[in-house]
Parts: structure tokens; C-alpha cells; sequence
């Protein structure tokens, strides 16, 4: 988990999880074989994962106040906008994603992006992330953070958010957005 921590919320080129397993082994594979077992498995893990609680409802009642709402993601725009469509979630004003700029998180690039595609300032903007380098991301770029984390991110630092809730269902959007203000 400690190696793990420090990868999730990252780029695709920031760990090969290949060769840290060659490397834990201490004997090479068969790379293609592994990979393509992997990828098969990793499809069938998120076709199983459901909208997490609060998301749909979160995400209603911020077009209800007029907020605008974005995506920033470390993950290829392929990824996240299946699953986006796959879950039905709607609303977005604006998607941006590792393939849209030169640096993934935890650098800032990426929020910047997302605020400057909805005209808004960073310090106006709100982030919901789940992970260290998420956070590290949205706190560099100026953004005010809360931390939600799931069954992965959940035992790790996360204290860098300015608040953490357990899910969006445990706190209704606009109670959120008071106590952050």
C-alpha cells in the first residue's frame, strides 16, 4: 500500500506495474501475456463499480444552483468519458484529462486547465478528490479540496484536503459548500 499510496491519482507513465512485479519476482514474464491478462481483469473490476453515493445527487443539485462543473482527471479521456456515459453522468461543462496537458497530477496543470475552461478563479473553484496526489493537485493550483475517499484511498494521508467527509451522501451540496466558505 505504501508504494501503491503514490501512485493512484497519477498518470499512466508514472508506474509500471509490470516491472514492479518482474522486479518483486526477481524473474522476468511474459509481458503481453500479464498485460493483456491484467487489462482483461481491470474491465471486468470497473464494470462492476457503481456511481458512488451522493455523486448523482451532487451533481444535480449544483446545476440546480448554477454551478459549473468540470473533470479533472489523471486517467486518458477514453476512460473517464465511458465512464461517464456508462453511469449516466451528466452535466459536465467541461472535461479535462491527462491527454489534454503535459503534466498529470499531482502537478496543478490540470485543475488549472478545468478553471480556465469554466472562467473561473481557482480560489472560487471547489475540488472533490480522492487521493493524495489529487489533493496535492487542487491545493497547488488553489483550489479549496475536499477529501472523499474510497475502498483504496481510504487508510491513507488525505489531511491536506481542507475537509473530509466519508461520502457526498453524508453531507448535502450546499452544507459542503457553507462550511467551506
Amino acid at each position: 500500500m505504501d508504494v501503491w499510496g503514490d501512485v493512484i491519482g497519477r498518470g499512466a507513465s508514472y508506474f509500471d506495474p509490470y516491472r514492479e512485479l518482474v522486479a518483486r519476482l526477481g524473474h522476468d514474464l511474459d509481458r503481453e501475456a500479464v498485460l493483456d491478462r491484467r487489462q482483461v481483469r481491470h474491465r471486468e473490476l470497473i464494470a462492476e463499480l457503481e456511481i458512488l453515493p451522493g455523486v448523482r445527487e451532487a451533481v444535480v443539485e449544483a446545476k440546480r444552483l448554477g454551478l459549473r462543473l468540470g473533470v479533472a482527471s489523471s486517467s486518458s479521456r477514453a476512460w473517464v468519458t465511458g465512464h461517464l456515459e456508462r453511469l449516466g453522468l451528466v452535466g459536465f461543462d467541461c472535461v479535462r484529462c491527462r491527454d489534454d496537458v503535459a503534466h498529470a497530477k499531482p502537478d496543478p496543470e490540470l485543475y488549472l486547465s478545468v478553471c480556465a475552461c469554466l472562467r473561473v478563479e481557482p480560489r472560487e473553484a471547489l475540488a472533490l478528490e480522492d487521493s493524495a496526489n489529487g489533493i496535492a493537485a487542487a491545493k497547488a493550483a488553489g483550489l479549496r479540496c475536499v477529501a472523499i475517499p474510497n475502498g483504496m484511498t481510504a487508510g491513507l494521508d488525505l489531511s491536506a484536503a481542507d475537509l473530509r467527509i466519508g461520502s457526498l451522501a453524508a453531507v448535502p451540496l450546499v452544507e459542503l459548500l457553507e462550511r467551506l466558505a
